[in-house]
């Protein structure tokens, strides 16, 4: 299975999911739930994380998570592995608790944020379990709608911000503010105006499994944080988010700006359709008429000859902003 991508930034917001090995429960007790629910406190106090909404179900669970540090792999890592070595000492056993790695789809908070609170919380009625959900304990909707007391590790203002009739929150705002009861009740309106109706996941509506926002979100996130990460062919969502330039587009390039130099040309052409095509290593082999292993080869070796170089150096990067007007 190939890795998911993982768009790390500080003030970044998520939809973290994570389903038990072979969709088996992952909380058997009352015990495990309050046991996962201290490592999402501790997530908080020692690195930062912002828990807005979460749910606990019976072999999954759900999240939206906002990172000021930029670490959600860290975050994660100490959730999901502090939980699975719990189980396993509980329970006397070994290996893997959780299906795979947990899924994090980075979202646009201001657009997506209050839709994906709502599916969060009406994920026990879509299940079956409750009718309503303020019926079910282990979600955050309790406390957003003051049945509960919020936890101190919890946020809600961010969310409620949305239908507060007085000034709206927006991210990264100060948290500890008062958020009237007007704004729960308008909340509580929101998710239960879905009750008895079916409606569309609003994940389906990501970009590649990773992104969910709008094409501007997705373009700004693209291009700020995926351009240099473009040689990742093994993971499916880099090549469907920065789709980049024909391979025949860069090596017309390439031939106008080199001339006559044959063998430079397809070096170059080689090292550049590798960082900035769309197209997998074996296209680019069969284009050039070399393996994959090769087409590795001619550009890492091209790359550290740059770097001692400096007249190359410069004709790549030349070469570089070239290609990124064209795209642009």
């Amino acid at each position: 299975m190939a890795r998911p991508l993982r768009i790390e930034y500080p003030g970044a917001f998520y939809h973290v999911t994570s389903r038990g090995n072979e969709k088996k429960n992952i909380f058997k007790s009352l015990q495990d739930r309050r046991k996962f629910l201290s490592y999402l406190e501790s997530s908080v106090v020692r690195y930062g994380a912002i828990i807005h909404v979460w749910c606990l179900m019976s072999n999954h669970y759900h999240l939206l998570m906002e990172t000021p540090a930029g670490n959600l792999s860290q975050i994660m890592r100490h959730i999901n592995g502090a939980y699975t070595t719990y189980f396993n000492v509980k329970r006397k056993r070994a290996g893997h608790l959780f299906q795979g790695r947990y899924k994090a789809i980075l979202i646009d908070a201001d657009s997506y944020a209050t839709e994906l609170s709502r599916y969060i919380h009406l994920n026990p009625v879509r299940a079956g379990m409750v009718e309503r959900p303020e019926e079910y304990p282990w979600s955050s909707y309790r406390s957003y709608i003051g049945k509960n007391r919020v936890p101190e590790w919890q946020k809600t203002e961010f969310i409620l911000g949305y239908f507060s009739s007085g000034p709206s929150f927006s991210s990264g705002s100060s948290f500890g503010l008062n958020t009237s009861g007007d704004a729960k009740v308008n909340y509580m309106n929101f998710v239960e105006a879905l009750l008895g109706k079916k409606y569309p996941s609003p994940l389906k509506a990501a970009t590649a499994s990773t992104i969910l926002g709008n094409e501007k979100f997705v373009q700004k996130i693209s291009r700020q944080y995926l351009d240099e990460r473009r040689v990742e062919r093994d993971v499916p969502a880099v090549r469907k988010l920065t789709p980049g330039i024909s391979v025949d587009e860069i090596i017309d390039i390439v031939k106008n700006e080199l001339g006559d130099n044959e063998d430079l040309t397809r070096k170059v052409s080689i090292f550049f359709c590798r960082k900035h095509s769309g197209a997998r290593l074996r296209e680019i082999g069969e284009r050039f008429g070399i393996s994959e292993a090769a087409v590795s080869q001619a550009s890492r070796r091209l790359e550290l000859q740059a770097r001692r170089d400096q007249r190359l150096e410069k004709l790549l990067n030349g070469l570089k902003n070239t290609l990124r007007h064209v795209k642009c």
